[in-house]
């Protein structure tokens, strides 16, 4: 048996395409409403077909800005301009918002000082900027037995940056690594000027980067043993 044609469907009929969306012309499924002109002025209650039939003779629509009144209210309006009004302010919202990124520091029990020194630039070139810094100390073999030389490390890290970091999580052990993560002293703000970056901030910040890159790749054999001259340090 053949089955009937689907009836055509009003573009206005369409369900919502999300939740957040508001219902509009014959979308509306209650009887009555009370209706607000393009104006901002309060035309009272109507029939809720007799309200979708005013806002077409006036080339509009009929929205239903509140729902949960009784009875919904309905407001005349350009449904399209409605809604690129509402992105546009999204947008603008979006953009005055100041986005927090987090980067990474990895230092090793026995991290040397010049290399260290390059490490402490390019957090403090990260801080400066807004962002949240995770300094990890990773151990190898013996080194778990040393872990006081990752406190301190981390304590130095955190002395050397405290005039534009401060720790917001203080170290601690996670399997073989120890973690501790600095925040920025100044709260990012959009109306902050952004200093641009010295070139041996840049440098500092690149190898930082690449380092990373690199020990992402090596993350599967960091579980090596240290040479006993390094792994048998006497604890402190």
């Amino acid at each position: 048996m053949r089955r009937p044609p689907r009836p055509a469907t009003d573009r206005n009929a369409r369900e919502p395409e999300s939740p957040n969306d508001l219902r509009i012309n014959r979308r509306i499924r209650v009887p009555r409403v009370l209706v607000i002109d393009e104006e901002g002025g309060k035309l009272g209650e109507f029939m809720t077909e007799d309200a979708i039939r005013l806002a077409e003779e006036r080339g509009l629509d009929l929205v239903e800005v509140a729902p949960t009144a009784r009875p919904p209210v309905c407001r005349i309006t350009d449904y399209g301009k409605l809604k690129y009004d509402k992105k546009k302010r999204e947008q603008e919202a979006r953009r005055n918002q100041v986005q927090v990124v987090q980067k990474e520091i990895k230092l090793r029990p026995k991290t040397e000082e010049h290399d260290l020194g390059v490490k402490t630039r390019a957090a403090r070139a990260f801080l400066d900027e807004g962002n949240k810094v995770k300094v990890t100390v990773r151990f190898r073999g013996r080194e778990l037995a040393h872990r006081e030389i990752g406190a301190q490390q981390c304590q130095a890290f955190a002395d050397a940056l405290k005039e534009v970091g401060l720790v917001e999580t203080p170290p601690r052990m996670e399997g073989r690594q120890m973690f501790m993560m600095l925040a920025p002293t100044r709260k990012p703000s959009p109306n902050r000027p952004v200093r641009p970056r010295r070139a041996e901030d840049e440098a500092a910040m690149a190898a930082v980067e690449a380092e990373n890159a690199l020990d992402d790749d090596d993350d599967d054999d960091d579980t090596g043993e240290e040479p006993a001259s390094v792994a048998e340090q006497p604890a402190e």
